[in-house]
């Protein structure tokens, strides 16, 4: 990128007012940010470049070297290509918050604070046997839930009373830089509060709140899957106004040594004996809801699926019903007597040549690799 004199690039006269630079600079710099031109190298460096500009140009005794010398006589004042100053970290801050908001730089609005430390909503699991899913059922729930300490209203402080948090100042946010840029995180001390405890509370001992063990009796629905989460409205934590939060259950579903369940649909095995597919014929086989007819045909091959509509699992969201699959594993006999050996030649003899496709297929094929050697 060709080097611009600095007021060239904040498109500013050389007796611009501090005012006129930062009005000047703020515009480009949100222009030209990287966030906003993403996978624009000559954006990024136009940036760069207006950032180095603002930093020599907003500072007086910087900018008055620049204007008797150039660039050349910043050399040894701390300038050097990039970001060498620190001006323009609060204007690149407030930037960043009017682009991103509050996560960036600056303060933003004040967010609503709370006295209490631990979150309303709660979760837990809960395992469930592979028909239970299926079919739906009942569990008793057991589980903890917290309740605000009356005494400290939920603070931890005794009697209520809360200071100023000293790792943020009563800011609830701690800031860290990043090369040229700001960034906000909550504060670890006091959680965003603000406000920290001088002397802890004597009957909770500093936490805010007592547990308290709880049960009760949940509704499994048909279909649930594994994942998939139950919402019990009020049986969360309890704040000190006395809002309360809610409960959700996230479902484990065992596995089934036979069935496999891919969303609604269900999978299994039937293994048939090689005579069984070769002769055809209809086998009895189980389904989620009792017994179905398969019918093979004769030659059915290994791995052959066949569905069974409607027979799977009812869609938790109510959008119907899934299929029942189930895949053929064709069997072999590992071991054969004398008798069944001499059955077996008989039948592929009575086949004739039909029982030997091998010589048909490789007829040829001998003599032409044969050549390929002479």
């Amino acid at each position: 990128m060709t080097e611009l004199d600095y007021y060239e690039l904040l498109e500013i006269s050389k007796d611009a007012d501090k005012s006129t630079i930062k009005k000047a600079y703020r515009k480009l710099a949100m222009k030209f940010h990287p966030d906003k031109n993403p996978d624009d190298h000559e954006a990024e460096e136009k940036f760069k470049a207006v950032n180095e500009a603002y930093q020599v140009l907003s500072d007086e005794e910087k900018r008055s070297i620049y204007d008797r010398y150039g660039k050349a006589g910043l050399e040894g004042h701390g300038q050097g290509r990039g970001f060498g100053g620190g001006a323009g970290f609060d204007d690149l801050g407030s930037i960043f918050e009017e682009m991103f908001g509050s996560a960036f730089g600056g303060s933003g609005r004040q967010q609503q604070r709370k006295t209490y430390n631990y979150n309303l909503d709660i979760g837990l699991e809960e395992a469930v046997e592979f028909n239970e899913a299926v079919f739906g059922c009942k569990k008793e729930v057991k589980f903890k839930y917290k309740n605000a300490c009356k005494p400290c209203k939920g603070t931890g402080a005794k009697d209520g009373k809360l200071g100023t948090c000293k790792t943020c100042a009563g800011q609830g946010q701690v800031h860290a830089r990043q090369g040229f840029m700001t960034f906000a995180q909550t504060c670890p001390t006091c959680q965003g509060s603000g406000q920290s405890v001088a002397k802890k509370c004597t009957k909770c001992t500093g936490t805010g709140y007592e547990e308290i063990e709880d049960r009760f009796e949940v509704n499994i629905p048909e279909g649930v899957n594994n994942g998939n989460r139950i919402r019990i409205s009020n049986k969360g934590n309890i704040a000190p106004d006395g809002t309360r939060g809610d409960l959700y259950i996230q479902i484990l579903v065992k596995e089934d040594p036979h069935f496999i369940r891919h969303d609604d649909d269900i999978y299994y095995e039937v293994p048939l004996f090689f005579t069984q597919v070769a002769l055809g014929g209809n086998i009895t086989i189980p389904g989620l809801r009792g017994e179905l007819e398969l019918k093979i045909p004769a030659g059915t091959k290994d791995k052959e699926q066949f569905k069974f509509e409607g027979h799977g699992v009812k869609s938790v969201q109510g959008y119907g019903q899934g299929d029942l699959i189930v895949q053929v594993k064709i069997k072999y006999p590992k071991k054969l007597n004398d008798e069944q050996k001499e059955l077996l030649e008989k039948l592929q003899e009575s086949f004739g040549i039909e029982s030997k496709p091998h010589e048909s297929n490789f007829e040829g094929m001998f003599d032409k690799v044969k050549n390929w050697f002479k």
